[in-house]
């Protein structure tokens, strides 16, 4: 058997387990297939992924039926104005033995897991917020000088409030670009809500089993990065992101519209989200279409508006939306 035709054959079975998953996630998250394909892409992708949404939409109750399915060790920390670093990372305590001596001993933090789920993020001080950064860029955190190794697997899926809210604090930016897809959770449909209704009042409630194991996400992540990417799609995405920096000559257009663009940890992402949605959809290779159908999630929160753009009642959604008209064909 060819390389090829062995990866079609892996692409192809990694399918079916998908499928399973998204089937077993579905039965408790109900009507917001969209909300679930982004995050289980960035999964697939080996990233973290930050969803937004007024509270009661069912943000939590997705992250817990993901750990589920997914067959990964999760804890939950619930983020509130009084939580500090040490609540989330450890730490060490200083105890006395039967013979007097003494010695310090680390304590694991919620931190040391296979799924993190933040819940509420930026409810914590940016300082709290700020103690997850090394975390989820290097897979690992240093404690009193000492750097202790996570996972593998390692994903941070936090939900956020939106900003309006009372008792909120804004995710610093350097944060926010660590998070490689913001999936923003809508109310749902009537009929959604009917299903739910009737899903969730009754005697017996879904319960989610396992469909995955912490092996088959990390096959499936190096299986992402094994699957072939055109050119034009790979031209597509520098041309998406280069022309969304007002400081590029690519975005020269956008100067007066934009205070900054996303750095090229968003093509980077682009490129594995594009890879992963085509393995959910049963694709081998990603198309435009799929670059097209992420460039809001990916790129919305690595960017800013400026005040002038704001005070005329702009978004970054039209703006992307208008970027993708430019740049994508029809």
């Amino acid at each position: 058997m060819s390389q090829a035709e062995d990866l079609v054959t892996v692409i192809e079975d990694l399918g079916a387990k998908l499928a399973a998953a998204r089937a077993e996630i579905g039965g408790r998250f109900i009507g917001q297939e969209a909300v679930v394909d982004l995050v289980m892409a960035a999964l697939l992708s080996g990233g973290h992924a930050l969803l937004v949404g007024l509270p009661g939409l069912g943000k939590t109750l997705l992250v817990d039926t993901l750990g589920t399915v997914m067959g990964l060790r999760t804890n939950r920390i619930q983020f509130t104005p009084d939580l500090m670093p040490a609540d989330i990372l450890g730490s060490e305590v200083l105890e006395a033995a039967a013979d007097g001596t003494r010695a310090f001993r680390f304590l694991e933090g919620p931190v040391f897991c296979e799924l993190l789920m933040a819940d509420e993020i930026n409810r914590a001080s940016p300082r709290t917020q700020s103690a997850l950064l090394q975390a989820m860029q290097e897979r690992e955190v240093t404690i009193a000088g000492q750097h202790r190794r996570l996972g593998p697997p390692f994903h941070v899926l936090a939900t956020q409030n939106p900003i309006e809210q009372e008792g909120t604090y804004p995710l610093p930016e350097a944060q926010l670009d660590r998070f490689l897809v913001q999936v923003d959770v809508a109310y749902p449909t009537r009929a959604a809500e009917r299903d739910i209704l009737m899903a969730t009042t009754g005697a017996h409630l879904a319960q989610a089993k396992a469909a995955l194991s912490a092996a088959d996400l990390m096959a499936a992540q190096t299986l992402i990065r094994r699957m072939p990417v055109g050119d034009l799609v790979v031209e597509a995405i520098l041309d998406l992101v280069r022309a969304c920096r007002p400081s590029a000559d690519e975005g020269r257009a956008l100067q007066g519209a934009l205070a900054w663009g996303p750095g090229p940890r968003a093509a980077q992402s682009l490129m594995l989200m594009v890879r992963a949605r085509a393995l959910l959809q049963g694709r081998l290779a990603p198309t435009l279409a799929d670059l097209r159908a992420l460039a809001q999630p990916v790129l919305g929160h690595r960017m800013a508006l400026t005040f002038a753009a704001r005070a005329r009642g702009e978004s970054l959604a039209d703006v992307i939306a208008t970027v993708c008209d430019r740049i994508l064909p029809a």
